[in-house]
């Protein structure tokens, strides 16, 4: 028997604040997925559906991107891979009546945790202009009205399509084509707010925005530096990597400016050691670095190999460098090398709040180490100086030849489980020329070549009355998004929002003037099309391609596949009442591809590189690994065909005297903007969200007590004052001037125009505040 859905809102008057832990998983790891589970499938339900979850024959996990191995245990997932699909197998349902019986504007009062936790959406819902309540709307009215509005805007570029790393690779290669048959590149994606900036980084060094690691090479890796990343939380099952890793003798670095759980000590819920007998130590050293400082840190490291290099008498002379691999496979060395001559190490400590000792001794690692990782998330890619911070962590890779042997590489740690592979299916509003000429010879038409708008390019665009039409696949936008109150204001100014969903969230009440909610089936359930029984297929954070099959019986006889629906919406816009393709629209089959995803699939083959036999790859258990020029032959697709060392100015956030810099981030009881529970057991934190982490000598400076409840009010060069109010004060091991609180609750912190370099990845982890006592 299931639980019952919340009738409250999470009550932050209950919120007490505990210890911190120092190991993650074990037993309470174990005990956590099954209340999840149990509470929103029921015992049967949670069985069937968690013992299929990642196998070869089962489906992907609707979490996190981090790979399968070839060997797999019977329960192949982690606590939070286990409540995200609790949360999409849940028993609870959202049907019609609910919508009769609560307004929008009650709904809006509601928190995201309450929201979420209502189940599952059932039927296609329409808000008209002016109207309090969704009523429920045939699919062929859906449809046809999001045709209709489509069709009658003055250019196509005044529709954005956004996609989340839910939407597998059949719907979202289809879902571009539609968008660039529509006539636009507008494509913004969840990427665009988290590996954006990895990608531009990646792209322009070694020539293919992606990581160069297997698991194999996590195994045979001498050195791992895992920077701006909490595995414990965000990716569990790399923890099982990094132990073994630990087992075969890897050292591991932890750079980060909170210390977590999952990084110390890990209790492997698959073993015996890990259940009754303490687990195993993770990270040998952990670096407590200031937020931005991450790009001293490597200009650190960078400089401490040129010395060692050039040290007159050392054994390691001449030799720290690969220079076989530098001459051979790259370009820029001299340029790099005299931009670290000019970077002092005063400049590397102020940036890093790290002595000079504690760097050389990650150094001396590096020395040490013949094959080197360094994996990363959002630690490093959400500040103004990203990409130039990324290109320095390849710098330090190369100049050792830690690019395309056992062992090494670049690992940027993907945070929703086909995020990669909707970009590589051409979610992107900047696909280069190759792609649109493979998919202009495919189906026969011109797609569109100016470029689209981002994240950020959209919501200015919907602000500034230059879109009418928004359509989301997946994902939750408005809280996904940064500075809340200006998103939702954009939103509001459309004729029609969109979004194709499987739960309720907020961006089903933050709407144009007319909104649709049309609901789709998740992973876990069998999509069964006039073809037969379909299966899907997703990328993982390694580039590994493998096939995906619910099994569940949808959630409601009235839900259509995410293929199903783009399929409809382009027989709409682009076919005649005959049949006939209308004139300059894309020549496919729609309704064949909707049928049979195979279709779907021989078209990407003969589009995307690397998919030449993809039906029959994807039939081998365990699927296929996409070509990696670097990773596979030291090939590199940049202009000069090398790998680039860049010389990059070294940057870092200046806060002013009494402010602090805040980073946004994860509780444990949540999975991006998706809250699964009230708590953050590894902080401490119990029953309530509402808090924010600061060190105890700012606290002593603010005149500011531990427990004192304040507002957070950000501070950025246009003078607006953004506040989040009433958060509760935790003094926390952060380095000095360094604070941290959970989105989405502080995204309103975040300005739209506080961006990346190049690639414009909003900057939720360098966000100047100051704390204002609540009265």
């Amino acid at each position: 028997m299931a639980g019952k859905a919340p009738r409250e809102n999470i009550d932050e008057a209950r919120l007490s604040v505990g210890s911190v832990q120092k190991t993650a998983v074990g037993i309470p790891g174990i005990m956590h997925s099954m209340e999840a589970a149990l509470t929103q499938m029921g015992p049967v339900r949670t069985a069937r559906t968690l013992l299929r979850l990642n196998q070869k024959d089962g489906f992907d996990c609707p979490g996190c991107a981090w790979p399968e191995g070839d060997k797999r245990h019977a329960a192949e997932f982690c606590e939070n891979g286990a409540k995200a699909v609790a949360e999409e197998a849940t028993k609870r349902r959202v049907p019609p009546s609910f919508f009769a019986e609560h307004t929008v504007a009650e709904l809006l009062e509601w928190d995201d945790f309450r929201l979420g936790q209502q189940g599952r959406l059932t039927d296609p819902m329409f808000l008209a202009e002016g109207a309090e309540h969704y009523v429920p709307v045939s699919w062929e009215r859906a449809l046809g009205l999001l045709a209709d509005e489509l069709k009658a805007l003055g250019h196509p570029d005044e529709s954005i399509f956004y996609t989340s790393g839910r939407t597998s690779n059949e719907a979202a290669f289809l879902y571009q084509l539609m968008v660039r048959g529509l006539g636009t590149n507008n494509l913004p994606d969840c990427s665009n707010m988290c590996h954006e900036s990895s990608g531009s980084a990646l792209t322009e060094t070694i020539g293919i925005g992606k990581g160069s690691v297997s698991l194999e090479d996590m195994y045979k890796a001498e050195l791992i530096i895992i920077a701006g990343q909490n595995p414990g939380t965000n990716h569990p099952r790399m923890l099982s990597a990094l132990e073994k890793a630990k087992q075969n003798g890897a050292i591991i670095v932890a750079v980060n400016p909170l210390p977590e759980a999952g990084l110390m000590r890990f209790e492997n819920p698959q073993t015996v050691k890990g259940l009754v007998g303490g687990g195993t130590a993770l990270a040998d050293d952990f670096l407590q670095i200031k937020l931005g400082g991450d790009q001293a840190l490597f200009q650190g490291l960078g400089k401490f190999l040129l010395e060692e290099q050039r040290r007159p008498g050392s054994l390691q002379a001449g030799r720290v460098f690969d220079t076989d691999f530098i001459e051979a496979h790259t370009t820029g060395l001299g340029e790099y090398l005299t931009q670290l001559e000019t970077v002092t190490w005063t400049e590397i400590v102020t940036a890093t709040g790290l002595s000079e000792a504690q760097i050389r001794a990650t150094g001396e690692r590096l020395l040490a180490s013949k094959a080197t990782v360094v994996c990363w998330a959002m630690g490093l890619t959400q500040h103004k100086h990203s990409v130039a911070m990324l290109r320095d962590v390849v710098n330090v890779l190369l100049l050792q030849g830690n690019i395309g042997k056992p062992g090494a590489g670049v690992c940027p740690v993907r945070g929703h489980s086909n995020v990669q592979g909707d970009r590589t299916m051409g979610i992107f509003e900047r696909m280069p020329a190759e792609f649109h000429d493979a998919l202009d010879r495919e189906f026969s038409f011109a797609s569109p070549r100016p470029d689209g708008f981002d994240t950020v390019a959209a919501i200015e665009a919907m602000r500034d009355g230059k879109a009418s039409v928004f359509m989301g696949m997946g994902g939750n936008f408005v809280r996904a998004t940064p500075d809340s109150d200006v998103t939702e204001a954009a939103l509001k100014k459309l004729s029609l929002t969109v979004q194709i969903s499987t739960k309720l969230n907020k961006s089903h009440l933050v709407t144009g003037r007319q909104a649709l909610i049309l609901p789709t089936l998740g992973r876990t359930e069998r999509d069964t099309q006039a073809g037969g029984d379909q299966r899907v297929t997703v990328e993982d954070s390694m580039s590994a391609m493998h096939a995906s099959r619910g099994r569940l019986a949808p959630a409601s006889s009235n839900l259509l596949s995410e293929v199903a629906i783009v399929c409809r919406l382009a027989k709409l816009l682009f076919e005649t009442d005959d049949g006939a393709t209308r004139p300059g629209a894309p020549v496919a089959d729609w309704s064949a591809m909707a049928a049979d995803y195979s279709l779907i699939r021989a078209h990407i083959a003969a589009v995307v590189p690397g998919f030449e036999d993809f039906e029959a790859k994807i039939n081998k258990p365990g699927g296929f690994i996409l070509p990696h020029g670097p990773r596979d032959s030291r090939s590199f697709t940049t202009q000069s065909g090398l790998a680039h060392f860049t010389a990059n100015e070294l940057e870092y956030p200046r806060v002013p005297e009494g402010r602090l810099l805040l980073q946004t981030l994860r509780s444990h009881d949540q999975y991006n903007t998706t809250i699964y529970g009230k708590d953050d057991r590894y902080r401490g934190i119990k029953n309530g969200r509402r808090v924010v982490f600061v060190n105890q000598k700012d606290l002593d400076s603010f005149g500011i007590a531990d427990g004192t409840m304040v507002n957070l009010v950000s501070e950025w060069k246009d003078g607006v004052d953004r506040r989040a109010p009433d958060f509760r004060v935790v003094a926390y091991s952060t380095p000095v001037g360094c604070a941290a609180a959970y989105y989405p609750e502080t995204n309103v912190l975040v300005p739209l125009d506080s961006k990346a370099d190049v690639s414009g990845t909003p900057t939720s982890k360098s966000v100047v505040i100051r704390l204002e006592p609540v009265a």
